[in-house]
């Protein structure tokens, strides 16, 4: 009861220190969320290295075992499509496909890589679209998704840019 009355909390801090620190705490927290948000819009907008054309994407998917063949005829039913729909009207100027020749230890593997160059950063929010204008039947495609996703172990997009080693980073 005497912490209440003597205007300490606890035995550091009285009630107006704590929140001046909680103030302070959430300028600082609010000001690195705008920077990063800020900084985060002006990598997207641009091209990762002058000269490259596009902006790069790659997606990666480690599948369960027992399941590649399920997981892969899955994949070709939706995505390849999807991008060679977009790359049909400009969205996507180029896409590849990766498997793995041979086999490397857990936490390294991946059973797919798909490398894919947008026109601009701008053109991945329209590829959304195009599953519905390709596959009218949304219950089978959710269907089908959902079994794709269930056999996927580990996935993720990344951006990615290519590196000129004559440059300095």
């Amino acid at each position: 009861m005497e912490g209440l009355t003597s205007g300490k909390i606890g035995s550091h801090h009285t009630v107006e220190e704590r929140l001046m620190i909680k103030k302070t705490i959430s300028k600082v927290t609010l000001t690195a969320l705008a920077l990063a948000v800020i900084c985060a819009g002006k990598a997207q907008a641009q091209s990762p290295l002058p000269g490259v054309e596009g902006y790069q994407v790659e997606w990666v998917y480690r599948v369960r075992y027992g399941f590649i063949d399920e997981w892969w005829d899955l994949w070709r039913k939706y995505e390849a499509p999807v991008l060679e729909r977009a790359q049909e009207l400009g969205y996507v100027l180029n896409y590849r496909i990766y498997h793995p020749w041979l086999h490397t230890d857990e936490a390294a593997r991946w059973d797919y890589r798909v490398e894919i160059t947008y026109r601009d950063y701008e053109s991945t929010t329209r590829i959304g679209g195009l599953y519905d204008d390709l596959f009218p039947d949304t219950a089978a495609r959710k269907r089908d998704e959902q079994r794709r996703w269930e056999l996927t172990a580990n996935h993720w997009d990344l951006p990615i840019y290519q590196v000129d080693p004559g440059k300095p980073r």
